[in-house]
């Protein structure tokens, strides 16, 4: 093969049984057995390659796994159960009792509880940068440093990190560079390629692209994967067989949806930068995003996600959400259906107005997944509900 993105999806495949499947089979299986005592042995003392356990690994996993390593040009990986099985078993297996992380103010909100509302009970204190000012990273750290962390695109203002910028300073001060991959997926960007230790996903989102299942992943250096993986086998998070395989699929479309959702999402932005009722827009590819040009250089396309701003605040956020025929009103992403959502009063709605504000959430922001239906039927309905 040629070792391109699109048929290394399609491809890669767990080895054939003696039935000769074409696709894949399911392994709904939660133990694998042994020749003799002495094959048991060996497996366990790791001292052949073969499943132990389905909590350790399972065919349909290891496929999904090896998919994923190739795509974002990483050494090996590991399956997890959600997204956010994958983030905190990342810091929970690097991180001691003292240990410090600088991460960027913009983070999904589970993840700002566990950086602000877990992780100092463990003595892990966390120092955070805003997004907009990443010269001032390096003031934050410290001499136990050991983590450097962001999201990028962020959810939900879509605000974009320079990837190489991290790399270098992660470089410099013997950092580990853990980054959220999950806005762009990595048919639009490869952290790796700027120096990123460890890629997260939350295969939830694009990766499913469907809104079937939770997953989640972690890919990236063998030594650090070994770490996680040896902390996820004793704390349980494991991706099952079932979401392993659906994902796997998932994974062979991945390339032609992403494709189809940037195009719309492009066609989005532009139709919201013109209309009356919208103050603002941002979108990665869009010449007015602030951090356009970074974005240009790290990422393939724009992505999926539109962040703009409707006049009127809250209360028009709300009737805007009301007027909304076709998209759905969900606090997913990434599906094949877009979706809308109002984060000031659903999603963020806990949020002081000066920590809304603060990442970039005001009161008129809505997020919009777009989807892959008809742009026609996207912008219609987007226009109608403004309009109301």
């Amino acid at each position: 093969m040629t070792n391109q993105f699109e048929t290394n999806a399609i491809r890669t495949q767990t080895e054939r049984t003696q039935f000769s499947e074409h696709s894949t089979p399911l392994y709904l299986t939660s133990s694998f057995v042994f020749d003799d005592a002495e094959d048991m042995r060996a497996s366990f003392a790791e001292e052949k390659q073969k499943n132990l356990y389905s909590r350790f690994s399972n065919p349909n996993t290891s496929e999904f796994v090896e998919k994923l390593v190739q795509m974002e040009k990483a050494e090996v990986g590991y399956a997890f159960a959600t997204g956010m099985a994958a983030v905190f078993s990342s810091f929970g297996a690097l991180l001691n009792a003292g240990d410090h992380i600088v991460a960027c103010r913009s983070v999904f909100g589970s993840t700002h509880s566990l950086f602000t509302k877990y992780f100092p009970k463990w003595n892990i204190e966390t120092s955070y940068f805003k997004v907009d000012e990443p010269e001032s990273i390096e003031g934050l750290i410290q001499p136990n440093t050991k983590i450097l962390y962001a999201e990028t695109p962020t959810n939900p203002a879509v605000d974009v990190i320079d990837l190489a910028l991290l790399g270098e300073i992660a470089k410099k001060h013997n950092l580990l560079l853990l980054i959220d991959n999950c806005f762009a997926s990595p048919y639009l960007q490869n952290p790796i390629d700027f120096g990123a230790d460890l890629v997260i996903h939350s295969a939830t989102k694009l990766i499913d692209g469907q809104g079937r299942v939770l997953g989640g992943a972690v890919v990236g250096n063998a030594d650090l994967i070994r770490e996680i993986y040896l902390f996820s086998r004793n704390t349980g998070p494991a991706m099952s067989p079932f979401n392993a395989w659906v994902l796997s699929k998932s994974l062979e479309t991945l390339a032609v949806r992403v494709d189809r959702h940037c195009e719309n999402a492009l066609q989005v932005a532009k139709f919201l930068e013109d209309h009356p009722k919208v103050t603002t827009v941002k979108y990665p590819f869009l010449e007015s995003h602030p951090q356009y040009e970074i974005a240009k250089r790290q990422m393939r396309l724009g992505g999926n996600i539109v962040a703009f701003q409707i006049e009127g605040g809250v209360e028009a956020g709300r009737k805007f959400l009301n007027a909304i025929r076709m998209c759905s009103l969900s606090a997913n992403l990434g599906d094949s259906r877009t979706i809308v959502t109002h984060p000031a009063s659903t999603t963020h709605s806990k949020l002081s107005i000066s920590d809304r504000n603060e990442v970039g959430i005001t009161d008129g922001l809505v997020r919009c997944s777009v989807g892959l239906e008809s742009i026609k039927d996207i912008l219609f309905d987007l226009n109608q509900a403004l309009n109301a």
